[in-house]
């Protein structure tokens, strides 16, 4: 864990530990009333505020739901409990991709974002992708990279920011990857976006990359795109297929609740596709909505997609 003990005390707004662990405010104030953590004290205003340390904590938490550990079963540990359980069960897959030549640099790209040389790490990762090509470099270098950063980040190894100034880099990359793609396939059409309560965009543009690449035109509203905007962005630009990305620590009832109001807003006609970490997507696959656990099912569906179409 960084050391913190010669910072001065700070406290973080609702908003902002919203902004930066993911966690939503109304799950801050469930996890509050239902197990007593976080404990926000209030400021002038009666607005909460959290310790740093509390945050650090929640950070961590959010980390461990990504892997798919419960709340309800963590909340109530100590932090140390939890970065030593957030780094055993990061181990396994972090161990088999650097095993693989291709992710020889991950280290590397590691100690460039600490080092704070980011001009240095974006050349490095866009030597990475031209390269390896878009698709083994999202498949072989981002998605694990992603994971390493999200494991260093839940043991403390990086702050906050230094997890921004990664996600900010990778995004630059990918999307000038996304750019240079050539535009040589009709269909499918594919708007990608997320909830409005659903801030991570990283998966989002991973998928687009891998969609653009197969053929598929697409069409992206960034993030936090409320559920009405995206049935007028299907209709206006006549979308196939609307392919929205959930993190792990969104809330569930959120997450089922939009999707069945969002599948009741638009045609039978036009797929609805959920990717992500969000467990409630696998224990209670929504009704009539495609579910992409992983990248890899992108081509699948893709291919499915293609078939309905010529059967039709």
């Amino acid at each position: 864990m960084n050391d913190r003990s010669s910072q001065p005390s700070l406290s973080l707004s609702i908003s902002a530990v919203e902004r930066d662990t993911g966690l939503s405010k109304d799950t801050l104030r469930v996890w509050e009333r239902r197990y007593g953590f976080p404990q926000p004290a209030r400021d002038n205003f009666g607005e909460r505020i959290y310790p740093v340390d509390q945050v650090d904590k929640l950070r961590v938490m959010r980390r461990l739901m990504d892997m798919g550990h419960r709340p309800g079963k963590i909340i109530n540990l100590d932090i140390e409990v939890l970065q030593q359980l957030a780094s055993e069960s990061a181990s396994p897959p972090v161990t088999m991709n650097q095993a693989r030549a291709e992710h020889e640099d991950l280290p590397r790209f590691i100690e460039l974002v600490k080092a704070h040389k980011v001009q240095e790490l974006r050349q490095a990762l866009s030597q990475s992708a031209m390269r390896l090509g878009v698709d083994r470099f999202v498949m072989e270098v981002a998605a694990p990279l992603n994971r390493m950063v999200g494991d260093a980040w839940a043991r403390g190894y990086f702050e906050i920011f230094e997890e921004h100034l990664y996600t900010e880099s990778m995004q630059v990359v990918l999307r000038n990857s996304i750019i240079n793609i050539p535009q040589f396939g009709k269909a499918p059409k594919v708007l990608l976006t997320t909830f409005p309560n659903e801030a991570h965009g990283l998966g989002l543009l991973m998928a687009e990359a891998i969609l653009a690449l197969a053929g598929a035109r697409c069409i992206s509203l960034g993030v936090q795109t409320p559920i009405w905007d995206i049935v007028l962005a299907c209709t206006t630009q006549e979308v196939d297929i609307v392919a929205l990305s959930f993190s792990a620590s969104t809330n569930p009832n959120q997450v089922i609740e939009g999707l069945f109001d969002l599948r009741s807003k638009l045609p039978a006609t036009t797929q609805i596709w959920a990717g992500g970490n969000c467990p409630i997507l696998q224990r209670k696959p929504p009704k009539d909505v495609v579910v992409l656990p992983d990248l890899e099912d992108i081509h699948p569906a893709l291919r499915s997609w293609r078939e309905s179409q010529t059967q039709g």
